[in-house]
Parts: C-alpha cells; structure tokens; sequence
C-alpha cells in the first residue's frame, strides 16, 4: 500500500504544473543542489509566484498528500528543501534518505542475553575475586 501510494504522488507530480521541476530533480546524480529562485524558474518555464519570494512557509517540505503541488514536485523525486535564503532568494535542495521501515528497538540497540546462561570465565569464587589469599 505504501508503495502504491509513492507512485501516484510521483504520477501526480508528473501531472502537475511543476512536473518540470520534479523530472529535473528526479534526474540529478548529486545529493545536493544550490539553486537560486531564478534558476528554478528557468527550469518551470515561468516565473514563481509573488508567495515563493515574500513567505518562507512556501518553500516548507509538507507532508505527501496535505501539501501544494510544488512541494509535491520535490518530495515526490525524493529530496527536501534547506537553507532558504528569502534575502538572497537561493535554497539548497538535499536529496532525501531512503526510509528503511525498520525502527530501531531496544533490543536493536542494547541486545538481550539469557539469564539462564552463566557467562564463560565468569567466577564468584574468592581466589578469583581478590587478588590476596588468606
């Protein structure tokens, strides 16, 4: 099902008014990229509107399916925008990590070792313990 659902936000991204911009990062090799607002725009063939250049919050990496369709463009190829400079209006682009479906547990982390199992070498005898004798 999850799987499903990544190829029809990708087909939509395909669709939509920003396909450009998706197909275009779908394509780079890099796992970075510094763009400025203009070099986007060359890409889409149009200008931005006024909202990508006045309000960071456009440029928010929102979640598939409650988000614009120009987020969708990026999070659909995989990556996630960072480092938004409104003033100098570039960002960076960082491709995103592949989510493994594996959370890790406690036992992932700290591995659980029978009780019933007495560890090799291990010795509560006196001799063993203390280095002076009696």
């Amino acid at each position: 099902m999850v799987m499903d659902r990544r190829r029809k936000y990708r087909e939509m991204a395909l669709r939509g008014k920003y396909r450009r911009l998706y197909t275009y990062l779908c394509a780079l090799t890099a796992q970075e990229w510094r763009a400025s607002f203009r070099e986007i725009e060359v890409i889409l063939g149009f200008e931005l509107p006024a909202s990508a250049r006045l309000h960071r919050p456009w440029w928010a990496n929102q979640r598939h399916g409650s988000g614009h369709s120009h987020s969708l463009a990026w999070r659909a190829a995989d990556w996630e925008t960072a480092e938004v400079d409104m003033d100098a209006q570039t960002l960076l682009l960082r491709r995103k990590r592949p989510e493994t479906g594996h959370r890790l547990t406690l036992d992932d982390i700290w591995p659980v070792h029978p009780t019933a199992v007495w560890p090799e070498g291990l010795s509560l005898r006196r001799e063993d313990i203390y280095e002076d004798t009696i």
